[in-house]
């Protein structure tokens, strides 16, 4: 009997395991569908879990508190969805909220960017630092959340810490702040820290660290491998956060260049810039993934209530002088406070004429202009070669250049001085504008350097490549102050110093130089200044250039002097020798009267 069962009980058995293999196939079926939904809510900022934070210290417009924001604590305020102070006195039954603050609508489009990376503002008075306060408070129902604030020093943090006194302690009042740490704790036990990176080495400060936010305010106070190394420490601290980097900044200081690279120059601004990265996994297998960023414009037009507060305001950056102004009223990116070389134009509509622009248009080069190679050798950071054309006049072209960098902010192709002398060789030789010249190469003195071995120059010298140099004039300020004199215009729109259109390094980098702050006259090193190293060698008009010609014999209006030591420069009718006339007199070691010729 039992036996006659068996089948049937087999039979039963194999019903029940495949009932259950299918309902299990469903399951899994459901989570993955679940985790993908919930993925891409996470990427859209529109998770209710992840807002929840947010909107737990959000009071919607249907709220009854205070619409706007306080007046007295912030020029911010208008309609939408804002930070409220927990739960007031209810009528009829219903909770009601003090509206602490709300986003403006500029505010809520950077707010509302999915994209890992997004960097908010570009003028001044557009609600930056207030959207980055408050933008650190999604995900503070999350009791693992890790949240950062950053600005360069500490001093700078006052001001971000007390809009954190004025929005947090009023929309958790049981959160506490810690003077001495600098951390704010809520209730769920999350934390949100404000920071500091003074020098690049106190990156190592975090190191081992995980923040699930991290926002960077005044980002062009930063440099690159202050920012990348800080992308690092940016990863889940748990399951559930959203992981991701928020910035504000107006145009200006020491990390201009790489900022307007990588978030102003490559597209328009709220248009997604994505990047593909190959990655080898362990398997062997290549696989390609992506990073987006995304530049949210503001001004202090996009502030209403700043310019109701104070009416005053507006005047106020309208009066600044024009490069503050261009920067501060109008968030230009092309001219700032700090901007050492303030006469440098491009201007597309001028590239043929040559008038009153520094980019040209390239054009054939007669065989009889001399032609000169400027070099500044780089390793971990880039190296810098420029080749340029004088004409009869003095007057410089730089025609051509040869940048050993990555594509990444100032990182160098870590090559030796042999590789780069086989690329300039080879790149004269390709070159139908080079090839067949004589070519005088003009190196930074310090490549001749031969304390520790055999010298750079000496490296590059060797067979097969054969490449020779002489030492330029590598004086900084002297070298500047000749750089203002080619680049000034005359009477006619022509200045001493013009680059080819096709010389996309220098027209990127030359124009965001700035001062450093520690020594005013000189340009701040820590940039991306490598091709204005290499340029100053030949430009300097010491030794190696033909004297430019007499500007007011051409109708340019222009004076000119002599020294003793043979070197000419010129100046404004009625003026006296030009600083960098001054500069070149002294470095010829023969300081001796300028005389009016």
């Amino acid at each position: 009997m039992a036996q006659a069962k068996q089948p049937g009980r087999d039979k039963s058995l194999a019903s029940l395991h495949k009932a259950t293999d299918t309902l299990s196939t469903m399951l899994a079926q459901e989570v993955k569908e679940l985790n993908a939904r919930q993925k891409v809510q996470r990427a859209d900022g529109s998770d209710p879990a992840l807002m929840k934070g947010l909107k737990e210290a959000t009071g919607g417009a249907e709220g009854s508190g205070r619409g706007g924001q306080d007046p007295e604590r912030s020029g911010c305020g208008c309609r939408g969805p804002g930070v409220r102070c927990g739960a007031s006195a209810s009528r009829g039954g219903r909770m009601n909220a003090e509206i602490v603050w709300r986003p403006q609508p500029r505010q809520a489009e950077f707010m509302r960017r999915p994209e890992p990376e997004a960097l908010y503002g570009g003028a001044a008075g557009g609600g930056k630092s207030d959207a980055l306060v408050i933008e650190a408070l999604r995900q503070v129902h999350i009791p693992h959340y890790r949240g950062l604030i950053l600005r360069k020093t500490y001093p700078q943090l006052s001001d971000l810490v007390d809009k954190s006194m004025a929005y947090y302690k009023r929309a958790f009042p049981t959160a506490q702040y810690n003077a001495t740490s600098h951390v704010w704790v809520f209730p769920s036990g999350a934390k949100i820290y404000f920071g500091s990176m003074q020098y690049t080495k106190d990156r190592t400060n975090y190191q081992g660290k995980a923040f699930d936010f991290i926002g960077f305010d005044e980002l062009t106070h930063f440099e690159w491998e202050e920012y990348s190394y800080m992308m690092s420490r940016n990863r889940p601290t748990g399951p559930g956060t959203r992981v991701y980097l928020r910035a504000t900044t107006n145009p200006g200081g020491v990390g201009h260049g790489w900022v307007k690279a990588r978030f102003i120059t490559p597209a328009p601004p709220g248009t997604p810039i994505v990047e593909q990265f190959p990655v080898r996994m362990p398997d062997g297998t290549e696989k390609v993934l992506e990073r987006a960023r995304v530049f949210i414009p503001s001004s202090v037009f996009d502030n209403p209530a700043l310019l109701e507060n104070d009416p005053d305001y507006l005047a106020s950056l309208a009066s600044l002088p024009e490069a503050e102004k261009q920067a501060l009223l109008y968030g230009s990116w092309d001219s700032f406070s700090g901007q050492v070389f303030t006469e440098w134009r491009n201007d597309p509509g001028h590239y043929q004429d040559q008038r009153w622009t520094h980019v040209i248009a390239p054009f054939a080069i007669p065989r009889h202009w001399k032609i000169y190679r400027g070099y500044d050798f780089g390793f971990s950071k880039p190296f810098s070669v420029g080749w340029y054309a004088a004409d009869e006049e003095g007057r410089l072209y730089r025609i051509k250049e040869l940048y050993g960098c990555t594509g990444r902010p100032n990182e160098g192709l870590r090559i030796d001085p042999v590789e780069q002398a086989r690329r300039i060789r080879e790149a004269e030789q390709n070159d139908p504008m080079l090839k067949g010249r004589t070519i005088l190469g003009v190196a930074d003195p310090a490549i001749f350097d031969e304390s520790r071995g055999e010298s750079i120059a000496a490296m590059m010298e060797r067979g097969p490549h054969f490449l020779h140099w002489v030492p330029g004039d590598h004086t900084r300020l002297a070298g500047k102050m000749q750089f203002h004199y080619r680049l000034a215009f005359d009477g006619e729109g022509r200045p001493m110093f013009q680059v080819f259109s096709t010389c996309r390094h220098f027209i990127r980098t030359l124009p965001n130089l700035v001062y450093d702050e520690s020594n005013v006259e000189d340009i701040d090193t820590r940039q991306e200044d490598h091709i204005y190293d290499e340029c100053p060698v030949c430009a300097d008009g010491k030794s190696h250039l033909p004297a430019p010609a007499d500007r007011a014999a051409s109708g340019g209006g222009m004076t000119r002097w002599s020294c003793t030591g043979g070197a000419r420069f010129y100046k404004g009718i009625g003026g006296s020798p030009s600083p960098s006339a001054l500069a070149r007199c002294h470095l010829s070691r023969r300081a001796r009267p300028w005389q009016l010729l």
